[in-house]
């Protein structure tokens, strides 16, 4: 007995399998979210890799489909929830165009102000959390406490700091306060400062140049192919941009550029990300400019039928009170339509598809995610490089799982 040898029996074909199969995700620490990539690497190449896309679906658009309009905003907040103003202003935007209302000038540019600001804190943790994954944590910790002061500005406007539900159907559900214009005017006294040095820490230094540069690249055609939008795109070259491309909440009356790449790589997408950040805080300058023009007491639109009135008014006005009961409930008349609304979000084409039949809420709806399009090019644009570039080019595309997953 004792001489009998003791065999082992392994699972058929890994004795002749060259390669290992790993798990990045879905509770890695650099993965930034929950995203599972199942990875085939040969050492530290990475061989072929498959993406597992609704690992956090939460069925956002079926949620949408039972709810008053009004309430959907909420949901928009846990799209990208970096930049969460922009997701609102998108959805409100999306029903106003269904109903055809029309928003005063001052809406239209403290609206900018708002979506600008929430461009500038999301790439701002894109860009800082690029320097984390290559080894630099300063310029994160640095740049982290605009971020806070951005979110006090979304504080003083609508009491909340991450999932904002920021604005209403309308325009807004209080106007901005001294205190909120205060800060803004720190924050662009501020911030370009620090943005430079941020710049100064990164963009010359030759241990990230080494990590970014030529990894995780795409071409133009490639870019467009897979549907890629926002800085991704742009930094393959292409100049598209929804706020120049089809205008809205009054982009028309601004004056800023659309910065480009040439390699699609991760290299420049940084470097478009922060020449957008310089274009943001020149539009944000404009809009406060701009806004000395206007009466400093409107907020919303007139249209009583869609956007609740004063409460004042409900305790001593029948139809105000009429109007406040149907808007509550959920019970205000839409309009049937099918509209498809765009808005340029951190991330590229934040897209809202609606159709309505007049009932309370809509018969369908689809979020066009841009980071749904990126999750499906990454096991192409990582193939072939090391294991480390993967992480930095997970961070570059700026994924957030909350608007993959929705």
């Amino acid at each position: 007995m004792l001489d009998q040898k003791q065999h082992i029996k392994l699972p058929e074909g890994s004795i002749e399998k060259d390669t290992t199969t790993l798990n990045l995700g879905p509770t890695h620490p650099a993965t930034h979210g929950v995203f599972q990539n199942i990875l085939e690497i040969d050492g530290e190449r990475i061989v072929s890799a498959v993406s597992t896309v609704g690992y956090i679906h939460r069925a956002f658009e079926k949620i949408a489909e039972r709810r008053p309009y009004y309430q959907i905003t909420p949901l928009t907040d846990r799209l990208n929830y970096c930049s969460a103003p922009i997701n609102n202003m998108g959805w409100i935007l999306t029903v106003e165009k269904l109903l055809g209302l029309e928003m005063p000038k001052r809406v239209d540019y403290l609206r900018v102000i708002i979506m600008e600001l929430a461009r500038i804190a999301d790439h701002l943790i894109c860009s800082s959390v690029m320097g984390v994954d290559t080894g630099a944590l300063t310029g994160f910790v640095y740049v982290m406490t605009y971020r806070e002061l951005i979110y006090e500005i979304y504080e003083e406007i609508c009491g909340s700091r991450l999932t904002t539900n920021i604005g209403r159907i309308g325009g807004f559900e209080r106007n901005f306060t001294p205190a909120a214009f205060e800060k803004i005017e720190r924050f662009l006294a501020e911030y370009p400062a620090v943005l430079k040095e941020f710049e100064t820490l990164l963009t010359r230094n030759r241990i990230f140049m080494d990590r970014t540069q030529g990894v995780g690249g795409i071409s133009a055609e490639r870019a467009l192919s897979y549907g890629f939008t926002g800085p991704n795109l742009r930094a393959a070259g292409v100049d598209y941009d929804v706020r120049v491309a089809n205008p809205y909440s009054s982009y028309e009356d601004f004056d800023f550029s659309i910065p480009v790449g040439t390699t699609g790589d991760c290299y420049d997408r940084f470097q478009v990300r922060n020449a957008e950040m310089w274009e943001s805080l020149s539009i944000i300058r404009q809009a406060m400019d701009k806004l000395k023009d206007f009466p400093s007491d409107v907020y919303h639109a007139d249209a009583p039928a869609y956007y609740l009135p004063e409460k004042q008014d409900v305790y001593t006005k029948m139809e105000a009170l009429i109007y406040h009961f149907k808007i509550v409930m959920g019970e205000a008349d839409m309009l049937p339509g099918e509209v498809y609304n765009a808005v340029e979000g951190a991330n590229g084409e934040l897209g809202f598809y609606l159709i309505s039949d007049g009932g309370r809420s809509p018969y369908r709806l689809h979020f066009r995610r841009p980071c749904f399009i990126y999750y499906q090019a990454y096991p192409e644009l990582i193939k072939g490089s090391m294991l480390s570039d993967a992480i930095v080019c997970m961070s570059s595309l700026n994924l957030i799982a909350g608007e993959l997953d929705a």
